[in-house]
């Protein structure tokens, strides 16, 4: 590494770069970014992992945090630093067909979560008005044309500041923790020394938890809103203007860590919800929506239904347009179209058009008829295995000068790099090995 933050830090800030330092601007991408990780894919696997393996896997959860944090700031960097998207830096940098690869398993993951969640959100609809799997459907699709509405014709800046907003209904999990009765002792016996089993349930819910929690659509989408900062704000990428940016670098660190610490609150709170509800009564199998909603009844009562039905709709509503975008920026920086949500469509039609597909497509897939339960767990494991490359990737292209100026990773965040792909990478290698030796 040439030069590290200390190296480039700025004396006085230039009209264009300096950050504004208000709450609005420090709770930026990386707020929506952590959000959006919790997802109803996210919510159907922290529920799975609680239910079936009790406190026994909130490990996963407090250990991916530091991690989490590290990786995403990694991809905000790239963002920032690079004034590209992450395809668009690495399509300067590698062979067009290991990039055409990679977007092919980005465009997979995504769809398929996306068909998880809409399709889980069509299923709580039909959990507090009733109805046949008709309904549940013709709901999903709606949701499906709402979300590219959403996308497609509401502008950008007044976009991100509604996505701010739908992230509040995720504190629910947070107030049942703090009304329900926990074994606090059995929660930290479990913390320090879970009960770790050897099978391949245990490793196939633990590279879903961790495919979810750190999941390759939130590095697209984090990199590619700060390139959407920049061009916002007509400024230009930290390696143009080396000596002005540490502002910018101070406020990726802080909207990052609390967007990353929220998205794991919320992931430790819907677990050990689950665990000393579900696991505790001796459901250890989610199948339904009913059944995961069943977690919340001890703060909900007879409004059960109900308010699991606003948090699946309200994080589906946050994640499902990510999910999209990220697409939409994969594709069209690999291709190199216009890929801005600044633009009008009329201005990307590449761009909002990719959106529309991963939508549709993700709609499509739901009327296939799979179950929305068992789709969602399933996104969260094809997201752990997908994002072993593109975290490869991304540690290349933050450690590049020619991608970041000066502004290559300090050590300690490179260290952090390199074992977060290490551990995704760990826990892929423990599910296989599983299954072939059949546990």
């Amino acid at each position: 590494m040439l030069a590290h933050e200390t190296e480039a830090r700025p004396r006085h800030g230039t009209a264009n770069n300096h950050p504004r330092h208000s709450l609005r601007r420090l709770l930026g991408p990386g707020i929506i970014a952590g959000a959006a990780d919790d997802d109803p894919s996210g919510i159907a696997t922290y529920s799975q992992a609680g239910a079936q393996f009790g406190f026994n896997q909130l490990w996963t959860v407090v250990l991916t945090l530091p991690f989490m944090i590290a990786i995403q700031m990694i991809a905000a960097r790239i963002g920032r630093a690079s004034g590209e998207g992450l395809m668009a830096a690495a399509a300067r940098r590698s062979p067009p067909a290991l990039i055409v690869g990679v977007v092919v398993l980005v465009l997979f993951a995504n769809i398929i979560n996306i068909a998880a969640d809409l399709a889980a959100m069509g299923e709580a609809v039909r959990l507090v008005a009733g109805g046949s799997d008709l309904f549940a459907k013709v709901m999903t699709v709606a949701f499906g044309l709402l979300c590219v509405v959403l996308e497609v014709m509401i502008s950008y800046r007044r976009y991100a500041g509604a996505l701010k907003w739908l992230t509040m209904v995720l504190f629910v999990y947070v107030i049942a923790v703090l009304t329900i009765k926990v074994p606090w002792l059995e929660v930290g016996r479990a913390l320090v020394m879970p009960a770790i089993s050897w099978t391949s349930d245990y490793a196939l819910t633990m590279v879903a938890v961790f495919g979810t929690t750190i999941s390759p659509y939130v590095f697209i989408w984090q990199a590619g809103q700060e390139v959407e900062e920049l061009k916002l704000h007509r400024a230009q990428a930290l390696r143009d203007t080396p000596h002005d940016q540490q502002g910018h670098i101070n406020r990726i660190k802080w909207d990052t860590g609390i967007g990353m610490v929220f998205s794991n609150t919320i992931s430790f709170a819907i677990i050990l919800t689950t665990a000393a509800t579900l696991h505790g009564q001796g459901i250890i199998a989610i199948n339904t929506a009913a059944e995961a909603a069943e977690a919340l009844r001890p703060i909900a009562g007879v409004f059960t239904f109900l308010l699991f039905a606003c948090g699946i709709i309200g994080t589906g509503l946050l994640a499902v347009p990510v999910l999209a975008g990220a697409s939409a920026y994969a594709v069209s920086e690999a291709l190199h179209w216009r890929a801005t949500l600044a633009a009008k469509p009329l201005e990307a039609i590449g761009f909002y058009g990719v959106i529309a597909a991963a939508t549709f497509g993700g709609v499509a897939i739901t009327l296939i008829g799979i179950d929305p339960i068992r789709m969602l767990f399933w996104a969260a494991v094809i997201n752990g295995f997908t994002a072993v490359p593109i975290m490869v990737g991304m540690m290349v292209l933050s450690c590049d000068t020619q991608t970041m100026g000066v502004w290559t990773l300090p050590r300690p965040l490179k260290i952090m790099g390199w074992i977060a792909t290490g551990i995704m990478a760990l826990a892929a290698c423990l599910l296989i090995g599983s299954e072939l030796v059949g546990l």
